[in-house]
């Protein structure tokens, strides 16, 4: 956890804060650019096209297996 909180974190971002994982490890093991998960993160209007949302959330199903796209995007 950071010494910080941002206040406007995603949803996305939130979840990443408490499982602890930091945006570059997340980045790399989805082989995603850290831009895009800096997006995913702090950007709450932002919506990845499809094969990025497939590749996080393959990833984020890896850690928790009950996660779903539309707990962290309104798509």
């Amino acid at each position: 956890m950071f010494w910080w909180k941002n206040p406007s974190r995603s949803k996305f971002g939130k979840w990443l804060d408490r499982e602890g994982i930091t945006q570059v490890d997340f980045a790399e093991k989805c082989k995603v650019s850290s831009r895009t998960i800096w997006k995913l993160c702090n950007d709450k209007e932002y919506i990845p096209s499809p094969v990025i949302l497939k590749k996080v959330m393959n990833y984020v199903r890896r850690l928790d297996g009950s996660k779903r796209a539309d707990d962290f995007f309104d798509i």
